[in-house]
C-alpha cells in the first residue's frame, strides 16, 4: 500500500477513535500528522472535515431519537421541543464566537505543543470533577432547562484549543451543571452533529474552491474510515462510562500529554 494512502487511514481511524471520547481527537489528529510526517496545503481543513465521518456515524446509530424528535416537533411535544432547544441553545455559543476566533483557531492547528498541555490540563479536569461531584439530578436532554444547555454550549468553545477536546469540554460542562455521565455522553454526541457541521462547513466555504482533486479525494477517504471506526467506538465509550466513569480517558491524556511534550521538547 502507497504510504500516504497508509498515513491518510491511519488518520481516519484516529479521527474514529477520538472523536467522541474525552482525548480531543483534533489534538491527536494534530499529534498523529506530526508523527506521521503528514503535509499537506489542506492539511488544517483535512483535520475538521473528516470529523463529519463520526457525525455520520451518530445519526445512524441514534436515527431512531432523532427520528421520534422530528415527529415530535410536528405535534408540539414538550419533550421534543425542550430536546431541540437545549441542542440549539448549546450550540449557539460556539457558532457566534468561532466565526470570531476562526483565524486564530486554524493557527492553533500548528501547535503540536499546545495539544500537548491541553491534553495534560484537561486530563487533570476530569480526575478533579469526577471526584468532587456527586449525586447529579439531571437524567435526560430534555430534562435540562435552557441555562444549563447554554452553559454547556459556552463551556464548549474551550475546545476551540486543539487538545482541550469539544466532548471533553462538553461532558465536563454537563457534569459541572448536573447532569449523569451516560446523559452527558450523549448530548455531546448530539451536540457534535450542529456544532461540526457548521465548523466544516464553513471551513469549506473559505477553502474549498482553493483545494484539488487530490485534497478531495484525501478528505473522502479520511472520511469513510472515520465513520467505520466511529460506529464502534461509540457503544464501547457508553459502555466504559456506564461502567467506570471518565477517570480512564483522563489518566490516558495525561499520559499521552506528557509523553507527546516529551517527544516535541526532544526533537
Amino acid at each position: 500500500m502507497d504510504a500516504s494512502l497508509l498515513t491518510i487511514i491511519l488518520l481516519g481511524i484516529v479521527e474514529g477513535v477520538t472523536e467522541f471520547i474525552p482525548v480531543s481527537s483534533t489534538g491527536h489528529l494534530v499529534l498523529a500528522a506530526e508523527l506521521l510526517g503528514f503535509e499537506s496545503e489542506a492539511q488544517g481543513t483535512f483535520e475538521i472535515v473528516i470529523q463529519l465521518g463520526a457525525i455520520l456515524a451518530v445519526l445512524v446509530l441514534y436515527w431512531r431519537r432523532f427520528f421520534d424528535v422530528a415527529m415530535g416537533l410536528f405535534r408540539l411535544d414538550p419533550g421534543a421541543l425542550a430536546f431541540t432547544r437545549n441542542i440549539l441553545l448549546g450550540f449557539l455559543p460556539s457558532a457566534v464566537i468561532g466565526l470570531i476566533v476562526y483565524d486564530g483557531v486554524k493557527a492553533l492547528l500548528d501547535s503540536p505543543m499546545t495539544v500537548a498541555v491541553a491534553l495534560v490540563l484537561g486530563g487533570i479536569a476530569i480526575l478533579v470533577l469526577e471526584r468532587l461531584l456527586k449525586n447529579p439530578r439531571i437524567d435526560s436532554v430534555e430534562a435540562m432547562s435552557w441555562r444549563v444547555a447554554l452553559g454547556i454550549g459556552f463551556i464548549q468553545c474551550l475546545s476551540m484549543i486543539p487538545g482541550v477536546s469539544r466532548s471533553g469540554a462538553t461532558i465536563l460542562g454537563a457534569l459541572s451543571l448536573g447532569v449523569e455521565r451516560k446523559t452527558a455522553a450523549e448530548f455531546s454526541f448530539f451536540l457534535a452533529v450542529p456544532t461540526m457541521l457548521a465548523a466544516s462547513g464553513y471551513d469549506l466555504y473559505k477553502t474549498g474552491a482553493t483545494l484539488d482533486s487530490g485534497a478531495w479525494g484525501t478528505i473522502a477517504l479520511g472520511f469513510v474510515v472515520s465513520f467505520v471506526v466511529a460506529l464502534v467506538v461509540i457503544r464501547w465509550f457508553i459502555n466504559i462510562v456506564t461502567r467506570y466513569g471518565f477517570a480512564p480517558f483522563a489518566w490516558y491524556r495525561i499520559v499521552a500529554g506528557t509523553l507527546a511534550a516529551g517527544w516535541l521538547l526532544a526533537r
